[in-house]
């Protein structure tokens, strides 16, 4: 929610009066400034439908060697193989890094466990704008739970999704993610634990 100051716009003068007039009016319509020219309204939804775990037939918690067949039978990436596959040995996670074409530039694929947990598909502002995707997954799902200038968010009990400028698309396991970023807390407070128990030593 956005929370203003009380002015007496009385006491302003005329032009600071119009200038913040037109500041509040770009907050509330921000989401279409990029929309190529078009002023049309974000469709309202009949009804928020669950959020997508999956795009192009890449899916979340989908294996490893699944993922490269996938990767390799679609046209719209170049992807070379194990060539574009790392391994995280601090995170004991691998990563799937492709080049795409034409209208998707790049897509990351964090693995955990055998299973992808984050899907992120950087999209060529060229061939494709950040209004018409949101408006898209607004028709579909109902408002982002998160509205800012840099990204929209959407949210359920097992999925995370974030639209970010310029034009990124971010597909999360929500429960698999949140778990790694609960162990790496807990790993961070071991560590403190144990550093204040060796200077106690002395």
């Amino acid at each position: 929610m956005i929370e203003f100051t009380r002015i007496n716009l009385y006491k302003v003068p005329v032009r600071k009066a119009l200038t913040f007039a037109v500041f509040i009016l770009s907050v509330y319509t921000l989401p279409a400034q990029d929309g190529g020219g078009t002023d049309a309204a974000v469709p309202a939804p009949a009804a928020s439908a669950a959020l997508p775990r999956s795009f192009r037939g890449f899916e979340l918690g989908m294996p490893l060697e699944e993922l490269k067949t996938s990767l390799a039978a679609d046209a719209a990436f170049t992807f070379r193989g194990d060539r574009d596959v790392s391994f995280l040995p601090d995170s004991n996670q691998n990563l799937v890094d492709s080049a795409g074409r034409d209208i998707i530039k790049r897509a990351f694929f964090q693995i955990k466990d055998d299973a992808v947990f984050v899907m992120t598909f950087e999209m060529n502002t060229e061939k494709m704008d950040h209004y018409s995707v949101f408006t898209t997954f607004s028709a579909k799902y109902g408002p982002p739970i998160t509205l800012n200038p840099k990204q929209s968010v959407w949210e359920d009990g097992e999925t995370r999704i974030y639209i970010e400028r310029p034009l990124t698309v971010k597909y999360i396991d929500k429960n698999v993610f949140d778990r790694i970023v609960r162990d790496s807390h807990l790993a961070e407070s071991g560590a403190v634990i144990q550093r204040q128990e060796f200077l106690e030593g002395f």
